[in-house]
C-alpha cells in the first residue's frame, strides 16, 4: 500500500486518504476511479511512444491475474472478469479521448510522461485493493439496495475527486456491472 502512496504523485495521480464515509461502496468505488485516473498517465505514455491504446495482451494479463485471484478471496470469477473488464474498457475510452484531443490541438499533447511500467505497477496494486474490496462487499453488491449504494458512492467520489464529465462518464462505465 506505500508503494501505491508513493507512486502516484510520481505519475501525477491524485491521491487521498480514504474518507469517512456512510457509503458502503466508497472505498471500491474510489479505488476505481484511482484505477481510472492512471488513463491519462498511460495515454501520455503510448502517445509519446506510438504504442496503440488497446493491448490486448495486457488486458488478457490483467484479465488472467484477476481470475486467479479472486477465485482465492471467493468471488466469482465471471462476476470479476465482467467489472475489470469494464474497468479496461473505461480506461481505454479516456485514453481514445486523450489522443483524440491532441490530435486536434498537438500544442496540448504531452511532452513527457511517466514510464508505463510505473503506471503498470501502480495499476496492479489498485487491481488488487478493488478485488478486496468487492470480497468485502460481496453481500451488498449481490443485494437490492445495492445501486443505490452504488450511485452514492459514484456521487460521492466524483465530488471528493473533482471528475470532470469524461472521467464521471468513465467511472459510471467502469462500475456498471457491479449490481446484479
Amino acid at each position: 500500500m506505500v508503494a501505491l502512496g508513493l507512486l502516484a504523485p510520481a505519475l501525477g495521480l491524485p491521491w487521498a486518504a480514504h474518507a469517512d464515509s456512510a457509503e458502503p461502496l466508497h472505498d471500491l468505488v474510489d479505488t476505481a476511479a484511482q484505477r481510472l485516473q492512471t488513463a491519462d498517465p498511460v495515454a501520455a505514455s503510448k502517445w509519446l511512444t506510438g504504442a496503440p491504446i488497446t493491448d490486448t495482451a495486457r488486458a488478457a494479463q490483467v484479465l488472467a491475474r484477476v481470475t486467479h485471484d479472486a477465485e482465492s478471496l471467493g468471488v466469482p470469477t465471471d462476476f470479476a472478469t465482467a467489472v475489470f473488464t469494464d474497468q479496461i474498457n473505461a480506461t481505454e475510452g479516456v485514453q481514445y479521448a486523450r489522443f483524440s484531443w491532441w490530435k486536434f490541438d498537438p500544442a496540448a499533447a504531452p511532452a513527457t510522461a511517466p514510464d508505463l511500467a510505473d503506471s503498470r505497477a501502480l495499476i496492479d496494486g489498485l487491481t488488487a485493493r478493488m478485488l478486496a474490496e468487492i470480497a468485502e462487499q460481496w453481500p451488498l453488491l449481490r443485494s437490492p439496495g445495492c445501486a443505490a449504494a452504488l450511485d452514492g458512492a459514484r456521487g460521492e467520489v466524483a465530488a471528493a475527486r473533482g471528475l470532470d464529465p469524461l472521467y464521471r462518464q468513465a467511472l459510471d462505465a467502469a462500475t456498471r456491472s457491479y449490481c446484479g
